[in-house]
């Protein structure tokens, strides 16, 4: 019976839903030590010495989380991240293309997201409600469109920050700080969209999930 009380719980935490959803603490340094030993080694050694040492790096990780008992397709993600941004840049010849496939999936973010918001349709809402079984008329509501609005903007403009800096450093050839970029605005700013989406979340599942069972008692 104590288990079971204490699921619900940690289940609605909204601290630890936002932690997990980052990967944890773990899956934060996860993400940012490939890159770092990616730009270490790129100072010391050439092109494609360097590309094999990220790519070591990513598959001792892998082995890492593996041995402590995550799912092999949860601990090879940053794997596969690696082996693409890697192929990127010897593709490329320049360490910068490490970082191109990022600073793209930023802009191809923030267009769709912006996209959304322009047609009245905010993607966290549309979201929510494929979520909650695609019943409600969530947009009816204006508080709730306006907390998507909101929360969609959020999203968007973290998207859209990531390209434009990522993007004028990669012209600049600022590999170390592209490096930093990618650190310094990913968790962070992921975890800052994500309190104003959790919060829209809540404030839509309060007003809609609450008023129809409400109606249907």
């Amino acid at each position: 019976m104590s288990t079971l009380e204490k699921t619900p719980d940690r289940a609605a935490d909204p601290k630890q839903a936002l932690l997990d959803g980052l990967g944890g603490v773990s899956g934060m340094v996860y993400t940012a030590l490939p890159v770092a030993v990616f730009v270490a080694a790129n100072a010391f050694f050439p092109l494609p010495v360097t590309i094999g040492i990220a790519v070591l790096a990513a598959l001792l990780l892998t082995g890492w989380r593996k041995l402590r008992g995550e799912r092999l397709m949860s601990a090879a993600g940053g794997l596969f991240g690696v082996l693409a941004a890697g192929g990127v840049a010897a593709w490329t010849g320049s360490a910068n293309g490490f970082f191109l496939i990022g600073i793209w999936a930023a802009f191809g973010g923030a267009v769709v997201m912006l996209a959304s918001l322009l047609v009245r349709r905010p993607l966290t809402g549309v979201v929510w409600n494929l979520v909650h079984g695609g019943k409600h008329v969530w947009r009816a509501d204006r508080p709730s469109l306006r907390a998507h609005d909101l929360a969609t903007l959020a999203v968007t403009l973290v998207f859209a920050a990531r390209f434009v800096v990522k993007q004028w450093l990669y012209v600049e050839d600022a590999t170390g700080w592209l490096a930093f970029t990618k650190i310094a605005m990913g968790a962070p700013l992921t975890a800052l969209a994500a309190v104003v989406v959790l919060w829209a979340f809540r404030r839509c599942s309060t007003r809609l999930t609450g008023a129809t069972a409400a109606a249907g008692r």
